[in-house]
Order: structure tokens, then sequence, then C-alpha cells
């Protein structure tokens, strides 16, 4: 009896410790319904809640326990900049994390910064969210779309010869994208970066996300012939893409995506079927693809951990990269960042989360992701983005992702052009 009162009095004293423990206030704000929920949002924001919930079961941070409130931006900018003034000024958050729209992460990083509150992006990848704004207070971990330009476009240039039989001067390229500073940006790096190996861009053209119809530049890239199409869309408009191009038999040797639309496979295939194999992929690697042997140890766990959830919540194989996304830079924020800014400097404000990040210094293959984490200090033209981040070109077949480059991590040498036969070979 004694012993069954002594466990009692101390399971309800550790109950009452963890109650009583100091609260971290994070507004996390994301997509969870609309047309960007099934483009990624909504895998950045599982995978932004299992690190949350996987902190807090290890018993939170420093005696800190995470408590998240969550909000839908509903794929409107509008809404995600309501939810946060509503976080902000109503519920007295410490701090904002997630956002997966370049179009609301732009504004809220604005925001965020006058109001000296400290932001981690966790997903938006527009380089224009901190391009010349000398941000001091908001920070990112993830790759920006100027890397994703440039990726596509070294791909290329590596591969022209090889297994397009044509020098790069001689390939010729376009690049059609959604308006938006995600697209904008991304189209921006492919148009610059293509250019410079010497690439023929035969057409660079934008299109609202939103279009009900995208006959015309499906008719001008019929006119242009271009050889690869580089292209940068959310799933709905990728969807109205891909099924006016076959109708109007728009043909290619390779179509190469950049991250949201393209980086949810299993939309794509649900749709398209066999026909949407061998599309390429560029994005942050799915941490599942990676040879845990190169990651930090103990980081290989972590990784099962998180598919471990992820499966057991959707019910499906296919594992997005945006599910890494979310989780990564969640990961690195509470393991790395939020650690030093209470032992070091003492809490949770602005200021002692804004030296601590800019502390930070995790060497490649310190992160699920592989890339390692230094922040670009004040003064920087990119200040508070990672230094250290880098997208892989993944890609599809056969429901399976492939790592096609860079060559030193790939799993599978690239198929291209596209075999013959298929729906959109040339």
């Amino acid at each position: 009896m004694k012993r069954i009162l002594t466990a009692t009095l101390l399971a309800l004293a550790a109950a009452g410790a963890f109650a009583q423990a100091k609260e971290l206030k994070i507004g996390v704000i994301y997509d969870l319904t609309g047309p960007f929920a099934a483009g990624g949002s909504n895998a950045s924001y599982l995978g932004t809640k299992y690190a949350i919930d996987m902190i807090n079961e290890r018993g939170g941070v420093e005696g800190w326990k995470i408590k998240p409130l969550y909000a839908d931006a509903q794929s409107k900018a509008d809404v995600a900049i309501n939810e946060y003034e509503r976080l902000v000024n109503q519920e007295k958050v410490d701090m904002i994390m997630g956002v997966f729209s370049s179009a609301h992460c732009v504004p809220m990083a604005q925001k965020a910064e006058a109001a000296r509150k400290f932001m981690w992006a966790n997903v938006c990848v527009a380089s224009a969210v901190l391009k010349d704004k000398k941000m001091q207070y908001v920070f990112r971990a993830q790759v920006h779309s100027d890397q994703f330009g440039e990726a596509s476009c070294s791909f290329l240039n590596e591969q022209a010869k090889a297994r397009l039989g044509k020098e790069p001067k001689d390939l010729k390229v376009a690049v059609i994208y959604e308006d938006g500073p995600y697209g904008a940006g991304v189209a921006s790096g492919n148009d610059s970066a293509c250019k410079g190996h010497g690439m023929q861009v035969v057409l660079k053209e934008g299109y609202a996300a939103t279009a009900p119809d995208l006959s015309p530049l499906i008719t001008k890239l019929k006119r242009a012939r271009p050889d690869v199409i580089l292209h940068t869309g959310y799933n709905p408009d990728i969807t109205l893409f891909l099924r006016q191009a076959k109708e109007q038999q728009l043909k290619w040797a390779a179509l190469i995506g950049h991250g949201a639309g393209y980086g949810q496979f299993d939309k794509l295939y649900s749709t398209f079927k066999d026909e949407a194999n061998f599309i390429y992929n560029v994005d942050p690697v799915g941490a599942q693809l990676l040879n845990p042997a190169s990651l930090a140890p103990g980081l290989g766990d972590v990784v099962k951990e998180m598919v471990r959830r992820y499966k057991a919540d959707v019910k499906a194989d296919e594992i997005p990269p945006h599910l890494s996304m979310g989780f990564n830079q969640s990961w690195i924020f509470f393991t790395d960042v939020l650690p030093r800014a209470i032992k070091k400097y003492g809490g949770v404000d602005a200021e002692a989360l804004r030296k601590a990040a800019l502390e930070t210094d995790i060497k490649v293959g310190g992160t699920i992701q592989g890339y390692g984490v230094k922040f670009n200090p004040a003064g920087h033209a990119m200040a508070g983005q990672n230094a250290l981040s880098s997208p892989v070109v993944m890609q599809y077949n056969a429901q399976d992702t492939f790592i096609v480059w860079p060559t030193a991590i790939k799993t599978k040498d690239p198929v291209l052009p596209l075999p013959k036969g298929h729906a959109y070979s040339q």
C-alpha cells in the first residue's frame, strides 16, 4: 500500500512540475485548407507538429514546454495576415513559425520585423522574403528560390551533352511559372543560371496560379519548341498544365518542377498515373531518401520516427519532401537555437532568440536533410538566411523517388530524355 501511495505521490508531483513548467507560446501558421494544403502545406504542418510533439514528449527544452497555437491560413494571403495579427496581438505568442506560401511569407516577415517579433520560417522559399530587406528578427534555415533556379540549370549543364546529345549552348529551355513571389523568384534564378551556362531561354512567361485556362501559354510553348521546360507552380495549376499540354500534344525531353505542387508526386500520380513518371523536382531532399550513415549520430532514428508518425496518420507510402522541411527547420530551432537562448541569453524573448540564432553553427550532415546551418549576419544582402542550405534534383518513376543530382549523393542515374512511348515524349 505504501509503495502504491508513494508512486502515486511521485506521479502527481511530476505532473504538477510539468504543469508549472514555463511555456513557449508559438503561433504556427500553415494552409490547412484550400489548394495549398494538398500542395505541400499539410505535410509541412504535420512535420512541424511531429517535431513539437517529440520535443514535448522528451520533457520540453531546458524546463520550457512548447505550446503551439495552430492557425489555418486557408490558402489566402489576407487570412494569413489576419491570423498573424490575431496570434501576436490577441494570443500574445512569443514567436511565429511555419508558413508555406511565399506570397504569405513576404508580407508576414515584414510585419514581424517591424514589430520586432521573432519569426522562424520553415518552408516558404522565395528569396524575396529576405533579400535586401535587412532583417534582424526573421530567420530561415530552409533553401531559397535562387538556389532552386540554379540547381535545375546546373543539372542540365552537366547532362546536356551526355544524355541529350547537345552542347549547353544548343539546348532550348522554356521557363514558366506562377507569378507570385515564389514562382517569380525561382524563374528569375532559372533565367539567369541557364543563360549563364550559355543555354537558349526561348520563352519566359508567368501566369496567375488561379488561371482557369493555360492554353495560350501552351500555344506559345509549341511555337518555341523547347527541349526542356522548367516549371514552378502549385498543385492545381500544374494539374491544369499537364492536362492541357496532353490535349494540345505539347512534347518535351524533360519537365523539371521546383517544389510546391511538384513535391506532391502522390497527387500527380493519382491523377495522371504512369504519365507522371520521369518528372523531375528540385527541392530540399526528403530525409528518408538519404543514407542515415551520412547524418550525425541519432538523426537516422529521428527520421524513422518522423516517417512512422506520418504513415500512421496519413496511411500513405509516398513521403513528400515537405514533411522533412516542416520537421527539419522546427527540429533545428528546438534542439539548437532555443536551448542556447534559454541557457546563454536568459529566456525566449525576441532578442534572446535572435542572438542565439546568429550563433548557430551546424556542420554538413548535422540536420535530417543533410545540409548545415549558419545564418547570414545583419547587413548581409540575405540577412537571416541559412548560408549552407541546398536543394537536390529528384526524379519520379513507378511511384518511387530517386536523387539524380548532385552526383555525389545520387541514388540513380536520370532518365533523360523521356523514353519513347511516353505521353509527352518528343
